[in-house]
């Protein structure tokens, strides 16, 4: 068939034809911003999830929401050894920049923007006498506001300085953190206390983050409040009814078909996760002659798509992680898929846990891997475990 019209779309955050499996989260957001919206106590959000279940696409989808509504939006996404000060700075100041148009006070913005200027210059790690960076915003900085140098002081009074901008349009703000877990562990603290400042104050600004299945013990290790204070969703792979709207229903729109084999077929290949039914059924697409797409199809494109899962999806995380990491990994694999015993990973290796732990800790920091709870640890990636045991050391 024309590969032109294949509609299907493997790709790091980038939205599938069809958004599908997602009603529940899609239906928690547009509450969230409608009670923000008449003033009303709402927590911030969280999604949790392995790596290509969909949670990029998912904030996307909210911050298209909230735009909608015509909120301030902003999005940052965190990286590890990297002060949330400056992408914070940069986000707001697009989301206030999407508001200013609409404000009959001009002096409020630039007010504002004057904070948001000290809040950005002000980097307790920069040495002294090296110049600051500083956003383009053309206002004098203001003096005694969201530049202490504290970041916990200082977010707080940028956030609530924001909600008080979007307050006098009826609206709200919305900042969105991709890969939260990578956020340091004292800037986590400081947003935990600023969200926890704002949703006692009622101000309509909320952060919605998104990040790896042991975000939500992040968040609780720096604040024990934070159970209390994020909406948690986590995002797992499709059931079967999902995963099938998501493989028909782009394919109707270009009056193709699927026969319930290849349906079958596909569903077994791909488990449910959305990158993996994206991926498979842009390739069974490609090698199909006809509609319908058939079962002797999905077999035809299965090898192709696994190759360039193994190569893409797989292989470039595999490439990260150094020979002793490596090591590690496969004798993850070895003991099974599931969350498996650190200490059984040890016993796998003939070593002591101890001298494993640089090992584990490049790779929690890498990505590769998570703590599930303590003494477990799991691959991030979703058949991660199968791909390392089809591979040699």
């Amino acid at each position: 068939m024309d590969p032109v019209r294949n509609p299907y779309a493997p790709g790091a955050g980038q939205r599938p034809p069809e958004l599908a499996g997602r009603d529940r989260e899609l239906q928690q957001f547009e509450v969230v911003l409608e009670r923000v919206a008449r003033g009303r106590p709402e927590r911030s959000m969280v999604l949790t999830g392995l790596r290509g279940v969909g949670k990029t696409v998912l904030l996307n989808t909210f911050k298209s929401m909230a735009m909608q509504r015509l909120w301030g939006t902003g999005k940052i996404e965190a990286r590890p050894e990297q002060s949330i000060r400056r992408p914070v700075a940069a986000a707001m100041h697009m989301a206030i920049r999407e508001l200013a148009p609409r404000h009959r006070a001009p002096e409020r913005i630039e007010e504002f923007l004057g904070v948001l200027k000290a809040f950005a210059m002000r980097d307790p790690a920069a040495a002294k006498g090296t110049s600051h960076w500083s956003p383009a915003i053309d206002v004098p900085a203001t003096r005694g506001r969201a530049d202490s140098g504290d970041l916990e002081i200082d977010l707080t009074e940028l956030f609530v300085d924001a909600a008080s901008v979007a307050t006098d349009l009826g609206v709200g703000v919305a900042l969105f953190i991709d890969e939260m877990q990578d956020v340091q562990p004292p800037d986590i603290s400081a947003l935990c206390a600023a969200c926890h400042e704002l949703s006692q104050s009622g101000g309509p600004l909320i952060v919605v983050g998104a990040g790896l299945p042991h975000l939500p013990s992040v968040l609780s290790a720096s604040k024990s409040y934070s159970e209390r204070l994020f909406r948690y969703a986590r995002i797992d792979r499709l059931d079967r009814d999902a995963a099938d709207l998501a493989l028909i229903a782009p394919a109707e729109r270009e009056e193709v078909e699927f026969t319930p084999e290849a349906l079958d077929a596909l569903y077994e290949a791909a488990d449910g996760y959305p990158y993996f039914v994206q991926a498979y059924g842009k390739v069974a697409w490609d090698v199909a002659p006809r509609s319908p797409i058939t079962v002797e199809d999905v077999k035809v494109a299965s090898p192709e798509a696994e190759e360039e899962l193994a190569v893409g999806f797989f292989g470039s995380r595999y490439e990260r992680a150094t020979p002793a990491e490596r090591e590690y990994m496969h004798a993850m694999a070895s003991v099974g898929d599931e969350p498996v015993p650190t200490s059984e990973v040890a016993e796998r290796l003939g070593r002591k846990p101890s001298s494993l732990s640089p090992a584990r800790d490049s790779l929690i920091k890498k990505g590769l891997i998570f703590s599930a709870e303590r003494g477990l640890i799991a691959f991030t990636v979703p058949h991660f475990g199968r791909f390392l045991r089809a591979q040699p050391l």
